[in-house]
């Protein structure tokens, strides 16, 4: 069986017309981008509130990390 149609946990994914994977794949989406589309695809059928506050977090990290000035971001390093 192709790992394209194997789902493992649950069939929140398999069950929608175009998987978040292929969806993320084709587009070059990077980690953040990714995620945003697979939490906010499954919201509804899978991890409800939970999943919604995962998209805003990972927006939040998609601003931070390449739309702040390189000068005003925090180091956890340099802490």
């Amino acid at each position: 069986m192709s790992a394209h149609k194997k789902q493992i946990g649950g069939d929140h994914y398999k069950r929608m017309a175009i998987q978040p994977s292929h969806y993320i794949v084709k587009n070059k989406l990077g980690w953040y981008e990714g995620n945003i589309v697979k939490y906010i695809t499954r919201h509804s059928i899978k991890g409800g509130r939970q999943d919604v506050e995962k998209v805003i977090h990972y927006a939040e990290l998609l601003l931070e990390d390449q739309y702040t000035p390189k000068k005003s971001r925090v180091r956890l390093w340099e802490k």
